[in-house]
């Protein structure tokens, strides 16, 4: 067995620099939630699920309510009349990682889906939801996300042992 010492201050320093950003992953998992709520923002206008999968249509139904309370009637899947859940995408970030998502009460039926009456019933006996809602995934990592998440981190690696931010 052998030791090699290196005595290369530039090279000890570049060491150093990532052995200390690596304590504080904030900034890298920051840039990973701003790629990750502009991805999920852009799926909404594609229409399709994190795997390339189209979302299932807007239905009759829905159309037809919205016609009834004059909304207007936006044909995308998940475009509803206030679009909040296609804008309001956040997310939060830290040393240890990042979540993404949307804080509306109704984002988890409308990415996993819901059969008819199985959140039960209103005062008048009718089901809630009134019917099925297919599931329409818009969170979660596609192959492009998987690529660009990576190159955000070597990126990151990069510019730290560079000495840069």
């Amino acid at each position: 067995m052998f030791t090699v010492e290196i005595e290369d201050q530039e090279v000890v320093a570049a060491l150093q620099r990532i052995g200390e950003a690596l304590t504080d992953m904030t900034p890298v998992m920051q840039d990973i939630g701003e790629l990750m709520v502009y991805s999920t923002k852009s799926r909404f206008l594609a229409g399709e699920a994190p795997d390339g999968t189209p979302w299932a249509p807007k239905s009759q139904t829905t159309r037809d309510s919205y016609a009834r309370r004059r909304d207007p009637i936006d044909d995308r899947p998940l475009f509803g009349p206030s679009r909040r859940l296609s804008s309001e995408i956040h997310y939060s970030a830290g040393s240890e990682g990042v979540e993404w998502g949307s804080s509306l009460i109704y984002a988890a039926t409308q990415h996993f889906g819901a059969a008819r009456g199985s959140f039960g019933t209103t005062r008048r006996g009718g089901a809630i939801p009134w019917g099925d809602i297919p599931a329409r995934p818009f969170l979660g990592l596609s192959e492009g996300d998987r690529a660009d998440v990576l190159d955000t981190v070597n990126s990151w690696l990069e510019r730290v042992a560079r000495g840069g931010g």
